[in-house]
């Protein structure tokens, strides 16, 4: 069998790459604010986001696998199948939950509800400070838009 600390280590596996696969749902769910993720578009655009998910995958297995990495550096061990399995799983569960919250946000969002957060509401603060907003010299305010086609 394995010892109590080898199964600790695959533990440790598991938790860190289902926390990081997850996020990468996370990254390409919410890369369209109100348009569903289950469309072809998710795989055009920006392709830094898929630069990302693809460093980020990488490292991950790197970190699993990589002796003395994995063991001494993270204090992780080598996932079975069984392990990968519920990784992706839950990944995939992470992107149908958060495609599921888009779909009622877009619901709420055409009966006329406040679903960008822009009404005041009870932990809102009740006065601003007075702070000064305003950007560093040679810094530009970005002009982010959600890609609908």
């Amino acid at each position: 069998g394995m010892s109590d600390e080898d199964a600790l280590r695959q533990l440790r596996s598991q938790a860190i790459n289902t926390l990081d696969f997850g996020a990468i749902s996370v990254t390409l769910s919410a890369r369209f604010t109100y348009n569903s993720s289950f469309a072809m578009r998710i795989f055009k655009g920006n392709n830094f986001a898929w630069y990302s998910v693809a460093i980020v995958a990488v490292l991950q297995v790197f970190i699993t696998y990589v002796p003395g990495l994995n063991r001494v550096v993270f204090g992780m061990g080598p996932m079975t199948g069984i392990q990968w399995g519920i990784t992706i799983l839950m990944m995939v569960v992470v992107f149908v939950v958060m495609e599921i919250e888009k779909a009622i946000r877009r619901v709420l969002k055409a009966q006329g509800k406040d679903t960008d957060d822009k009404e005041k509401w009870i932990f809102d603060d009740t006065e601003h400070p007075d702070v000064n907003m305003d950007l560093p010299k040679g810094a530009s305010h970005l002009n982010l838009v959600e890609m609908t086609h």
